[in-house]
């Protein structure tokens, strides 16, 4: 599919151009129409897609001058359609903007606080308008990388993206940073000029139980809840479904905020440790914050999509957004189940038919909960992005204009 999109409405006209080509029986499908127009890649599919350096060759070929950027996944969403074992391909070309990619390498044993650091003092900040980016979903603290970067970048500038996935596994992901992929790195597009963002995470889980206080963390470990072994509190409150422990925890996750904020993040168990009646989660819980058991309800859960995007829009300020990058945790397709296609769905009606769907499902999301909140590392969680290219014009005309080629 390839749109050149114009939309008039006295104050703003779209000109981003964008392409989708789907891989599938191992070849590529769709008429690959931008080549060496496309500046910017997406590229999410099956790790073995991924890691096939073939793929990329020929990818490589497709779009010669562009920067391609992708990662490994645990299902693709693309249009309206959620796939397994498949590429997706989006192309972009800016007409009014551009964006500026780096890469950074996971070393064993680092601090991840400091690595993000690293990674925003590699970014130009002078007129930042958003940073999207990918990373290994395994050998990675999350939250602790996304303090590092906001550390430097500050909290006005719009930080999405999320971790590689593979599938149910949870065994090795991989990301394409404009070469062959690798596991342990991180890429990011950094944008400039004309272009605006919009961007939003909803969870949609229902909380209950009374919040209690984390009086016992170290890093990602949960070991006391309320001066209590955290492991029985929560076997307490799980019953009978805690002896399918850890399995269980994804139906189960937990809410954590700090004293002071009025946002909270969502945080998925990754394993129980019964020696030390502890709890072991994807990222960071912080001492002393608050927390809330919570469980899932699937109509809040998919309506969650669509007020993730009413809010992603209200965010962008626009009528219009060119394209949607959809961040979903795979947590949230284990519970859905058939129903997981209708957040796809609740998205599609929110943003209309222009607007060009990509994403993933993934190990971890990152976004703000909501307009003006600084961004977070989630999980749980359906992490919307919107991107699109702007220019005042004086014209009170309404009219729309779809062309079939570049």
């Amino acid at each position: 599919m390839l749109s050149s999109i114009e939309i008039k409405s006295g104050r703003t006209v779209i000109i981003m151009i964008i392409e989708q080509v789907l891989y599938t029986n191992n070849r590529f499908n769709g008429n690959a129409l931008l080549g060496d127009k496309a500046q910017w890649v997406l590229a999410f599919g099956d790790r073995k897609l991924i890691e096939d350096n073939s793929v990329f060759d020929e990818i490589r070929s497709i779009y010669p001058s562009a920067y391609i950027m992708g990662c490994s996944t645990a299902g693709e969403i693309q249009d309206n359609y959620i796939t397994d074992g498949q590429l997706n391909l989006t192309a972009i070309h800016f007409e009014k903007s551009h964006a500026v990619f780096g890469k950074i390498e996971i070393i064993e044993g680092c601090n991840f606080y400091e690595l993000g650091e690293k990674l925003a003092e590699s970014i130009e900040k002078t007129d930042l308008k958003h940073v999207f980016l990918l990373t290994d979903g395994v050998n990675i603290n999350g939250s602790k990388l996304v303090e590092g970067i906001k550390n430097i970048i500050g909290s006005n500038v719009p930080i999405t993206g999320g971790l590689a996935g593979d599938g149910f596994d949870f065994a090795q992901t991989a990301v394409i940073a404009n070469d062959y992929s690798r596991d342990k790195i991180i890429v990011y597009a950094a944008f400039y000029g004309k272009i605006k963002s919009g961007c939003a995470a909803c969870g949609g889980w229902d909380t209950f139980g009374i919040e209690r206080v984390v009086t016992k963390s170290e890093d990602n470990i949960l070991y006391e809840i309320d001066n209590k072994p955290a492991l029985d509190i929560y076997k307490e409150y799980l019953g009978e479904k805690a002896k399918d422990l850890p399995g269980s925890g994804l139906r189960f996750p937990m809410s954590f905020r700090l004293k002071n904020s009025q946002d909270s993040v969502i945080r998925t168990m990754l394993d129980i440790d019964e020696k030390n009646n502890s709890m072991i989660f994807r990222a960071d819980i912080p001492q002393g914050s608050l927390c809330k058991l919570m469980k899932a309800n699937n109509y809040t859960l998919v309506d969650a999509a669509k007020t993730a995007a009413e809010s992603a829009l209200k965010m962008l300020s626009l009528e219009k957004a060119e394209l949607a990058v959809v961040v979903n945790c795979v947590g949230r397709r284990v519970v859905l189940k058939q129903r997981t296609e209708e957040e796809i769905e609740n998205i599609r009606g929110i943003l209309g038919d222009e607007t060009v769907v990509t994403g993933y499902y993934s190990y971890g999301e990152i976004g703000p909960a909501r307009e003006n909140a600084e961004c977070e590392m989630h999980n749980q969680t359906m992490t919307i992005t919107l991107l699109s290219e702007t220019k005042f014009i004086a014209c009170p005309s309404a009219e729309k204009k779809r062309n079939g080629a570049f």
